[in-house]
């Protein structure tokens, strides 16, 4: 595990988010979309990663996915993004960077708490007013289980059933959770899923400060809409442009792409 393995904690769920370099959309062609799909198949057959969820759009990518040990998570996202970049410049012959660095990692009661993270993923697209449906994404885990596209079926369904205790997206709570959100228009971007150190139930969140020791210390569980959220307490989540101090995450180093073959 890279840098931050003294903050990792074994056995949680992960909402993973990882964006271009400077934002750039350069994820914009589906075929670099789907070969970051391919990579991630690979990251499951070779370490074997075990994924709730994903997108892959534009310009970032959420993942969500049940740590199983072995370091099945940071070798796997350094898999995925060392390949994906390493084949996107090889194609446009250029250099550089094709990510951010590090990527975030916000961990997710297995509860209420982690169906409205997946909701919230599996609405990427239409929340940016890009298509009026979520299957209608192509490079995700909703099209993937409904399969509308020919693609690497990288979603791990026993561990849907396991921790969510139903096979699919099918499920009548699931499908009436997707409606509500796209009746309420989604309801924006929710910066919890993505900028927080933890999110879930009071107790649960406080529970997991004890555990991160150092990485919790100056950090509260503090209330967010629904749910709580351990964060520093002095910031808030601004609804205009979303800032939030670099040290409210938990952040893998992700700079030695070429690692793994």
């Amino acid at each position: 595990m890279p840098r931050a393995n003294r903050h990792y904690l074994p056995g949680y769920v992960w909402h993973i988010t990882h964006r271009c370099h400077q934002k750039e959309f350069l994820l914009k062609f589906p075929q670099d979309r789907h070969r970051y799909i391919h990579w991630l198949g690979e990251a499951k057959s070779r370490y074997g990663l075990s994924v709730l969820d994903y997108i892959v759009t534009s310009n970032h990518i959420h993942l969500l996915v049940n740590d199983t040990g072995r370091d099945a998570i940071s070798r796997s996202m350094q898999l995925i993004a060392g390949r994906t970049g390493q084949e996107y410049n090889r194609r446009e012959k250029c250099k550089g960077a094709f990510w951010e660095d590090r990527y975030h990692a916000t961990i997710v009661q297995t509860n209420r708490h982690l169906l409205s993270c997946m909701v919230y993923i599996d609405l990427n697209m239409v929340r940016a007013g890009v298509v009026g449906r979520p299957e209608e994404w192509a490079e995700g885990g909703y099209a993937e289980m409904l399969n509308k596209e020919d693609t690497v079926a990288v979603i791990d369904r026993g561990a849907w059933q396991s921790i969510l205790g139903f096979a699919d997206i099918l499920h009548a709570p699931y499908q009436q959770a997707i409606s509500d959100m796209m009746q309420n228009q989604c309801r924006g971007r929710q910066p919890m899923w993505s900028e927080s150190i933890a999110v879930g139930d009071e107790a649960y969140v406080v529970e997991t400060k004890r555990r991160l020791l150092s990485m919790g210390r100056g950090r509260k569980a503090l209330p967010f809409k629904d749910a709580y959220v351990l964060r520093e307490p002095h910031l808030s989540y601004d609804v205009h442009n979303n800032i939030l101090k670099m040290e409210n995450t938990i952040y893998w180093d992700n700079n030695n792409h070429d690692s793994d073959t």
